[in-house]
């Protein structure tokens, strides 16, 4: 599997921004996901941009103002942009739907990934990324997400507050009405979470109301609060559900049980703390251990370290 998040897509734009021609008047973006790289392009590159069907009807993202009618002598070369090639089908239909306009304008066409064998289908590429493979931005509404497994607290919902972690009244409130995070548009494999089986009910309810879909619901069958602390695996019990089927993912809040799932699982782990994808928790635990960390995140590193030390 290869991923990629938000932060290695500016990083690749900026490293590989000089393939761009400096000539480009206007950067067009494929809705949705080739907005963001579109907006990226547009700023690096100091163009005004605007989407697709913006485009095609003579409008384009002016600051401070929704939009503007632009003239078409005003703009010559176009560059459309999305994020990604597979197929290729997606981009075949964005150049039908500008066909009309090809005596008009110099459209080329860039991606910021795309799949070995493909390179040619677009004029401009930043990287080749093999499938299967994850985006940040369209990770909510992969078709795998069946061959997945996702906590529920930071991740599908909001934690609960100290005050609301009661084990009692005030902690069925917060269940009930949680704030949703998440909200994936495809369907989980299974959701796993610490949560006590006895609010097995109340999690069905709120998973119901905010249109969550999922196969199997897997909880903690404690007691109580104070057993769920005394037994304190969560990691352990959320990384046998993930082996207990062919799996292929993770989503998981906490930096600390993420790294714990993925040592004993031994397979990738989302942590949506970061938005990092762990491959091997050791490589990311001798990390913590060295201080590879910028500055600002040295504090961050040392608690997650000193919070795993003390789950062994």
């Amino acid at each position: 599997m290869n991923y990629r998040n938000i932060r290695d897509l500016n990083n690749i734009i900026l490293k590989r921004l000089s393939i761009i021609p400096r000539d480009i008047d206007l950067v067009v973006g494929v809705p949705r996901s080739g907005m963001l790289p579109a907006n990226l392009l547009a700023l690096y590159l100091n163009r005004p941009y605007t989407d697709i069907h913006s485009f095609m009807n003579g409008h384009i993202y002016k600051a401070g103002a929704r939009g503007q009618f632009f003239d078409i002598k005003q703009f010559k070369k176009i560059l459309v942009v999305d994020d990604s090639v597979a197929s290729g089908a997606a981009l075949q239909e964005c150049k039908e739907n500008l066909k009309h306009l090809a005596s008009e304008f110099d459209i080329k066409y860039c991606a910021v990934y795309v799949i070995p064998g493909k390179e040619k289908t677009v004029d401009y590429f930043f990287e080749t990324v093999a499938l299967p493979r994850y985006f940040q931005w369209n990770i909510l509404n992969h078709t795998t997400l069946e061959k997945a497994c996702f906590d529920i607290d930071g991740v599908l919902c909001a934690d609960p507050l100290p005050e609301q972690n009661d084990d009692g009244e005030k902690y069925i409130d917060f269940i009930l009405n949680a704030p949703p995070l998440f909200i994936p548009g495809s369907k989980i494999g299974t959701i796993v979470t610490s949560r006590l089986e006895k609010y097995r009910q109340q999690t069905e309810a709120w998973l119901k109301a905010n249109n969550v879909k999922y196969n199997d619901l897997v909880m903690l069958d404690l007691p109580d609060m104070a057993a769920r602390q005394k037994a304190n695996n969560h990691g352990g019990h959320k990384a046998k559900a993930y082996m207990a089927k062919p799996y292929v993912l993770f989503v998981e809040s906490d930096l600390t049980q993420a790294i714990q799932i993925n040592r004993i699982a031994k397979k990738p782990v989302l942590c949506t703390e970061n938005f990092e994808m762990i491959f091997d928790s050791e490589s990311v635990l001798y990390n913590l251990k060295s201080g590879k960390y910028l500055p600002f995140l040295r504090k961050y590193a040392l608690k997650v370290r000193n919070k795993i030390r003390q789950s062994k």
